[in-house]
């Protein structure tokens, strides 16, 4: 056989699925995303002081060992350093207050990783955001504690205590024009607001460091920027017709946290892109409705999981119909 011969040959040599590959895999996914939100995660840190930190390493690791006696009890073969479990730990640190009692993070990562995500049965099959759901269930069972926001270190000088509401909240209880002389005026409030030194979760730090965290996940393709685009923008959106300050919420509590990190969750949201701007639209729209209507100041932890309840059925909506058949 001629040389010319045999390279035609192997053009058209069939071997068995899959045909395409790429080198990438869950734990190299899952460890990107938890570099995209270390930055962030650092400068709640510094925000909050040791508190922060401690915090922190009590949710990841109670979530890694939650993990690690599911599977061993489970006999199933050991992936907790595939970065999931690190990850869901990280994210519901970045959603409570940094001043949280030692035991409250420790009880959520148990309820995210045993309840959210293994009753479900475990990684890619859960229905929830796992740390979303350790969030509500924390608020759900210790709403005080919840709700009682450390103040960055560098508003302890211009203001009494070291606990405050946050932005929403005094938007929520007090009206914007008390807001606006908390902060001094819009553009103080505006540049708080994007550089995180301001009361709130860990997760409302630095939305400077968790767009650019985003960014670099769009450009890994992990995530679409879809997703983020018509989350935050709906609520900017929205939130004008309405009489709001559209600035104001779009930088506000978890939505730049949520809309990144959470919502573009690839196990929780629908498969194609279309179905993705209706569930982004979807958030966006409830997260507006919970702050201006509802009870609670902050919304996006709830309208992220109303919309992974609706997840299969806007799959349902956007499936592609077969070649030669109707809707």
């Amino acid at each position: 056989m001629s040389t010319e011969t045999k390279i035609t040959a192997e053009k058209f040599m069939v071997s068995a699925s899959p045909h395409i590959r790429c080198d990438e895999s869950i734990s190299k996914i899952m460890w990107t995303v938890n570099a995209a939100l270390a930055p962030a995660a650092l400068f709640s840190i510094y925000n909050f002081g040791m508190p922060a930190l401690m915090n922190m390493v009590l949710c990841i690791v109670a979530a890694m060992a939650t993990e690690y006696l599911i599977l061993k009890w489970q006999n199933k073969a050991m992936v907790v350093n595939d970065g999931s479990a690190f990850l869901t730990g990280l994210l519901l640190a970045m959603n409570i207050p940094a001043t949280l009692p030692w035991y409250m993070p420790i009880v959520g990562s148990i309820f995210a990783i045993g309840v959210a995500k293994h009753t479900m049965g475990g990684l890619g099959f859960n229905i929830f955001n796992p740390a979303l759901i350790g969030r509500a269930f924390i608020l759900a069972s210790w709403p005080i504690a919840m709700t009682t926001w450390p103040i960055s270190k560098d508003m302890i000088a211009s203001l009494d205590g070291v606990t405050s509401a946050t932005p929403l909240g005094i938007l929520k209880q007090q009206g914007y024009q008390k807001l606006v002389e908390t902060f001094g005026d819009k553009g103080t409030m505006y540049h708080d607001l994007f550089l995180g030194t301001r009361p709130g979760s860990m997760g409302e730090t630095s939305a400077l460091l968790l767009i650019l965290g985003g960014i670099f996940l769009i450009y890994k393709g992990y995530i679409k920027w879809q997703v983020p685009v018509f989350m935050i923008g709906t609520v900017g959106i929205l939130t004008a017709i309405f009489g709001g300050d559209p600035f104001l919420h779009m930088m506000s509590g978890g939505l730049i946290l949520g809309a990144f990190y959470m919502a573009t969750d690839m196990v929780t949201i629908p498969i194609t892109i279309k179905g993705q701007i209706i569930f982004a639209v979807g958030a966006g729209a409830l997260t507006v409705l919970i702050r201006l209507q509802g009870g609670y100041p902050e919304g996006v932890c709830y309208a992220i999981l109303l919309m992974n309840c609706v997840t299969p059925l806007i799959d349902r909506l956007v499936r592609p119909v077969k070649y030669g058949a109707r809707r």
